[in-house]
């Protein structure tokens, strides 16, 4: 399930470090997790989409990698993130 253009760009500027900044770990976690939100929406709907439950899956061990790596590099950045978000530690 792709993001729309106009949800992935507020998205981007509300994650973003500094301008013109797409790639960080915390604009991607924060992508991953608005496409996460939204395939879980779907698959309350559709149990049955097999290819939707393994995109759900291999999205949500991108994101948790992701987020390790921000761990091990910043921890505080990695919390503030954690805590924007929402998610669980």
């Amino acid at each position: 399930m792709p993001l729309d253009k106009d949800k992935k760009d507020k998205i981007i500027k509300k994650f973003q470090r500094e301008k013109g900044d797409t790639g960080s770990p915390e604009v991607q976690v924060a992508l991953l997790t608005e496409k996460i939100a939204s395939l879980q929406d779907h698959l309350g709907e559709h149990k049955d989409d097999t290819p939707a439950k393994m995109a759900l899956l291999e999205d949500i061990a991108k994101r948790r990698r992701l987020l390790r790596y921000l761990s091990s590099r910043s921890p505080e950045r990695h919390k503030d993130l954690v805590d924007k978000l929402k998610l669980k530690a």
